[in-house]
């Protein structure tokens, strides 16, 4: 890792007061969705991922749409004036952002064309459009679509007589012009693309497809017999998805998130993809009925769909695949029987996600909690849950045996609304106290909470997280968690919990660090105690790593720690608006990314403490970015990491991250991140694996030691 120190240098006012010193989130954000793409540029990575990347760099595009352009578009037509923190006009970030998207959209489709659909080619996996189907293959298809599709469609007519239909967020459609024969009336309809049953279809024999949108397009004179088509354009409208609420009465919210729920339907388009030579009459009469202006038209040279990839992405061909990881169980786990609670009171679990198996310890940690009759109660605060969760039917199971279950279920997730107000209702059937959130305040904590009977007295069992309680995501996503029985710390949850469903003002914690309360003046502290190590003579040193970095006061407290000589590293997933490198600005602070096949998830946070031993340093992990609104407006929880075996596992992690040749990428003081060089470096220096495949064999090589080496107890 650096340890080269530069010298303090003498500091500009204006660059130290002037809103360049921060970069544009939206800018940012997308130079983040640049290198997800580069996962599917990079012809390192397996094919059937290059595939699935493609469908990440969409979704993730769709969801930037539906979360920020909204904002800006609202902005510019209102006259808003950017904040004095923003260096962009609202109306020069938004033509910024659409100048941005259609480079990165002509990067995606040049991957399709040239790239990732010849290699399928090659594999045998063919994505073929109408015309590139010979005559048996037609017939299938239409024989196919007849019975399948057909009975599906509902074609609306737009005229005197039938209004402009509504058209359905992410929906793809057929837009055409039509004519009765003998007339010269122009005509409009509109075709939607059903979801279902698929959007790509497979031909026999398998792995050639046809993407339902050609068929249907194809076929058009089976929807309007007699009639004569003239023009026919494909497109795709994404809709403003923003959802907040201002409600102060809990009892109000459920029914302000339902209503608003309805409402997003009918938000206004945000974006209206087009393919290249789309027919300029259906595209004036779509602008005019979406009241839409031509900065809000994008024309993709691809698939204008191309989430349907997911159906190829899916295919169960290893050799096109990343290598299969299974996670291990935790030490002291490994037997499906083991006594959780006998194990943490042996001492804390750190636990290493997906490398170690969420199943095995905290959904068994729940789970276990549900059916010992010695537990009393389970508490539990619940973000975003996967469909089938199993900590729905644990929590309650736990409830219907007599015992007392409190779940904070967040309603305003951001596109798990409905899914959380449906299980909120579950829960409070079954005779779960419910409660939905802390007055004005998201909630994105992930802790548990089990107080258990033993003996004559009760002993707190927690669980502290950086990821949510999600099943699925646990496998793809890398977080960390602690399982502890530390009597302040589970004091602490004891006031979370109170201050998140009661009417707590609990504002003092004993460890844990609790946003909107201590954590933001916390972190602050610690970086300006390190200031304070170096300019005594010392050496300061903080490495945080996290998904997104935004706050405003952190990255002014993290410039002046570079100032003053402090070594900071930053690694950051995310969109970062935090220049690095600037001299008089940010000597001595980089920031690098990690992109791969795991989403880096887990913050950690490292300050050195002026200790040659980082181990000594203090740790923390934790459900929080540096953000404005992690900080500020969030309830978030922190732990401390103390155990020394503990730390050396993080200390790795972070090592792994700031050593790391194949997955990372620096970022330069405007913004941009280019890959990490391997100039110089043997191709068997461990870093060049990359972080997920180095800690994938570290936790393997652990979970043999333990065994003795006994490969049949392996992944």
């Amino acid at each position: 890792m650096p340890t080269a120190r530069k010298k303090p240098a003498p500091a500009g006012p204006s660059i130290l007061s002037s809103p360049e010193r921060f970069l544009c989130r939206d800018l940012a954000w997308l130079e983040f969705n640049r290198r997800v793409l580069h996962m599917a540029l990079d012809a390192r990575t397996p094919l059937l991922e290059r595939v699935r990347f493609l469908t990440i760099y969409s979704n993730n595009l769709d969801e930037f749409f539906m979360k920020r352009v909204g904002g800006i578009r609202h902005a510019v037509e209102t006259g808003e004036t950017q904040p004095a923190y923003e260096p962009l006009t609202p109306a020069t970030l938004l033509h910024a952002v659409r100048q941005k998207v259609h480079e990165l959209s002509r990067q995606q489709s040049s991957c399709w064309r040239d790239m990732v659909r010849p290699a399928l080619r090659e594999s045998g996996i063919r994505v073929m459009s109408w015309d590139e189907l010979d005559a048996m293959e037609r017939a299938q298809a239409e024989a196919w679509f007849r019975r399948t599709v057909f009975p599906i469609l509902t074609p609306l007519a737009i005229d005197s007589g039938h209004r402009f239909p509504f058209i359905s967020n992410m929906s793809v459609s057929l837009g055409l012009v039509l004519r009765r024969p003998g007339e010269n009336e122009a005509l409009f309809a509109r075709v939607k693309v059903p979801n279902v049953p698929t959007r790509l279809y497979e031909l026999e024999p398998g792995r050639r497809y046809v993407p339902v949108l050609d068929i249907i397009r194809h076929n058009l004179d089976d929807l309007f017999p007699g009639m004569e088509i003239l023009q026919v354009m494909p497109f795709r409208v994404t809709r403003d998805a923003e959802l907040e609420t201002d409600q102060t009465d809990p009892e109000d919210l459920l029914q302000a998130v339902e209503q608003k729920l309805k409402k997003r339907r009918f938000a206004e388009v945000v974006r209206l993809e087009v393919v290249p030579g789309a027919s300029p009459r259906i595209l004036r009469f779509l602008m005019e009925e979406l009241q839409l202006g031509p900065e809000d038209i994008y024309e993709v040279d691809g698939l204008i769909d191309y989430g349907m990839l997911n159906a190829v992405a899916d295919l169960d061909l290893p050799q096109h695949k990343f290598s299969k990881w299974s996670p291990l169980p935790p030490a002291g786990l490994e037997d499906d029987e083991a006594d959780i609670f006998a194990r943490i009171r042996q001492g804390d679990l750190l636990l290493h996600h997906p490398y170690e198996s969420f199943n095995d310890s905290v959904e068994r940690f729940i789970e276990q909690a549900s059916r010992d009759p010695k537990v009393l109660c389970i508490k539990q605060s619940l973000y975003r849950t996967s469909g089938d969760s199993p900590f729905i039917a644990s929590l309650i199971r736990a409830a219907e045996a007599g015992k007392q279950v409190a779940v904070l279920v967040e309603v305003r997730a951001r596109f798990d609304e409905a899914r959380n107000i449906e299980w909120a209702k579950k829960l409070e059937q079954a005779g779960v106290h419910v409660a939905y959130g802390v007055i004005g305040l998201k909630t994105h904590t992930k802790t548990s909470l089990v107080v258990r009977q033993e003996g004559q007295s009760i002993r707190c069992y927690g669980h502290i997280g950086t990821g949510n309680y999600n099943s699925k995501t646990a496998r793809l996503y890398e977080d960390l968690g602690i399982l502890t029985c530390d009597p302040a710390i589970t004091e602490d949850l004891v006031g979370l919990f109170n201050y998140m469903t009661g009417r707590s003002l609990q504002a003092q914690f004993n460890k844990l660090l609790v946003a909107p309360t201590t954590m933001k003046r916390s972190f602050l502290d610690l970086i300006e105690r390190e200031v304070a190590i170096q300019e005594k003579g010392g050496t300061g040193r903080i490495i945080a790593k996290m998904n997104q970095l935004e706050d405003r006061t952190v990255m002014d407290a993290l410039y002046a720690a570079g100032r003053a000589g402090v070594q900071v590293d930053l690694v950051v997933r995310g969109f970062c608006c935090l220049r690095p490198g600037v001299e008089g600005l940010s000597p001595n602070v980089r920031v690098r990314s990690i992109i791969g096949r795991f989403l880096e998830h887990s913050r950690i946070f490292f300050f050195g403490g002026g200790h040659a031993d980082p181990l000594k340093g203090d740790f923390f992990i934790g459900s929080a970015d540096w953000m404005y609104r992690n900080l500020n407006t969030r309830v978030e929880a922190a732990t401390p990491i103390e155990l020394t075996t503990h730390r050396r596992h993080l200390w790795k992690i972070l090592s792994y991250c700031l050593e790391d040749r194949r997955q990372s990428w620096l970022m330069r003081q405007d913004g941009v991140f280019d890959p990490v060089s391997t100039e110089g470096v043997e191709s068997g220096d461990p870093s060049m694996i990359g972080v997920h495949q180095r800690l994938m064999d570290d936790a393997r090589a652990e979970f043999m030691r333990r065994h003795g080496g006994d490969e049949r107890i392996g992944p």
